[in-house]
């Protein structure tokens, strides 16, 4: 791409205008803080227009942005030795979705967190980007700075981590969600639990 200066401030505030909304949502859910997110993003853009040259294809800005950003919030929580994603609310998209796919684009349960923040690290960026920002195959690739098989491969590994990831979680919830309803069922009737080792009046 162009390597004047004012070509290029004009070019990343026109993407700035257009994508910095996206990019924050990205970082925020990436870092779990909104008001760290706003300075990372400003440092995305920041980087943007210093990188300005090594925007190949303006087509794919978008995903350079995501690759930028991506790469500025893993050096945020590598700092900070931070790995944590918050809840999203996301719209389905097509027919015949997977468990997998109807956990990441409903509300994440605090079970789905523990199972994302379970699976590696880039295997969670994939995921997010591909299932909540929507980005293509040749977007994914270009955000991850990888091949376009490399990263289909990714998404499909970090689909099979996570699905058993969620099965550990709740394998590891299901005990307790059965006591809370027994609990709930006997106090609805009135009744107390019996105690081991007593018997009922």
């Amino acid at each position: 791409m162009t390597r004047d200066p004012a070509a290029a401030r004009a070019c990343v505030e026109e993407l700035y205008a257009t994508h910095h909304a996206e990019i924050h949502g990205y970082l925020a859910r990436m870092v779990g803080d909104d008001e760290l997110a706003a300075d990372l993003t400003q440092e995305t853009f920041v980087k943007a227009y210093r990188a300005f040259d090594t925007l190949q294809d303006v087509t794919l800005a978008r995903a350079w942005l995501y690759r930028i950003g991506g790469r500025t919030a893993l050096d945020e929580l590598r700092r900070r030795r931070l790995v944590r994603f918050v809840p999203w609310t996301g719209e389905a998209r097509g027919v015949g979705a997977s468990a997998e796919d109807v956990a990441l684009r409903g509300r994440l349960s605090s079970e789905l967190e523990r199972a994302l923040a379970a699976i590696p690290a880039r295997q969670r960026m994939a995921l997010l980007l591909s299932e909540l920002h929507e980005l293509n195959g040749v977007e994914l690739a270009a955000a991850l700075d990888t091949s376009h098989d490399a990263a289909r491969a990714l998404l499909a590994r970090a689909r099979e981590s996570l699905r058993q990831a969620l099965a550990v979680e709740r394998a590891r919830t299901a005990p307790g969600e059965q006591a809370k309803d027994t609990l709930s069922r006997l106090h609805l009737r009135g009744r107390r639990p019996r105690q081991p080792g007593g018997g009922g009046r």
